[in-house]
């Protein structure tokens, strides 16, 4: 079964410091082109997860988001207590040196007020975070994203059945339109005979019977389209064995779109027939709709 190009998948995993949530989201590309959203990953892991996204979705635009939810543990930031104790210790100093303590307002607790002061300081609270990923929780982040990559697979194939059934049904549509072709080969034929015999008869011509045959044949010659209706039918067959059978056919599809439209575009130019120009034109129409649709198709 083909899939899709666009795609899907979301993994949660709990960690002791908190949560990690992977994202991956795809889109159709010629290429794989993998953009990882994120500066939790450490670089030495980025070459690994970048292998891994190839590996398993082969082509497209490949979104790769990271984002972590630390627990009240992990978020709660440490204080650096030499440097309040050096900060009130100073303070203090100038407290009993200068008369600073009159200022604050009667029964206020001046220590309070100063302690509250020295933590909003620089360097009292520790800013710095520990690494959300880690040596030790890699292997259970690497699951989460095993876990974002199924889902996402899962969802290119949901996609990829939707693809298959209007591509294939659009092929079909275009065999069944030349089928109409056929039918009015015949009368093509025939009023090409008519128009020639009319303006011989215009001109007052009287031309050798069998001259005129051999002549109408070659032509007609030039308006035949067997060639074409042969081609075309080996081209559609080719297409629907490539779908069923190939496990990544787009690229391939993409190629064996060009000769079908090759084929119906000649049809078209050797048509000299209103009816098969209609028929040629909703061919056209049909196999545009299977171009835009095969570029999704992984």
């Amino acid at each position: 079964m083909i899939r899709s190009m666009t795609g899907y998948g979301k993994a949660e995993v709990l960690l002791e410091t908190g949560k990690i949530t992977l994202e991956i989201r795809t889109l159709n590309s010629k290429s794989a082109d993998i953009n990882i959203k994120s500066q939790l990953l450490p670089k030495d892991k980025e070459i690994l997860v970048r292998k891994k996204l190839q590996d398993r979705l082969q082509r497209g635009t490949i979104d790769f988001f990271l984002n972590f939810e630390p627990n009240e543990a992990a978020a709660a930031r440490p204080i650096n207590k030499e440097a309040v104790l050096s900060y009130f210790s100073q303070v203090d100093e100038i407290a009993k040196k200068y008369p600073v303590y009159p200022v604050f307002p009667e029964k206020s607790d001046a220590r309070a007020i100063i302690l509250s002061s020295i933590l909003r300081l620089p360097d009292v609270v520790d800013a710095k975070k520990a690494d959300a990923i880690t040596d030790e929780n890699w292997p259970e982040v690497e699951k989460g994203l095993d876990s974002a990559l199924d889902q996402l697979d899962a969802f290119r194939l949901r996609e990829g059945a939707a693809l298959y059934k209007d591509i294939t049904s659009r092929v079909a549509l275009i065999e069944n339109l030349y089928d109409e072709v056929e039918a009015l080969e015949g009368e093509r034929i025939e009023t090409v005979r008519t128009k020639l015999l009319k303006a011989i008869d215009e001109l007052s011509l009287k031309p050798d019977p069998s001259r005129f045959e051999q002549e109408l044949i070659f032509y007609l010659e030039k308006f035949d389209i067997n060639e074409e209706k042969v081609r075309l039918r080996q081209h559609c067959k080719y297409f629907m064995e490539t779908i069923d059978n190939e496990p990544n056919p787009g690229k391939k599809l993409g190629f064996i779109i060009q000769e079908m439209g090759r084929e119906i575009n000649t049809t078209g130019s050797k048509a000299n027939h209103a009816g098969i120009q209609r028929l040629v034109v909703r061919m056209k129409d049909e196999l545009e709709k299977i171009r835009e649709q095969s570029m999704n198709v992984l």
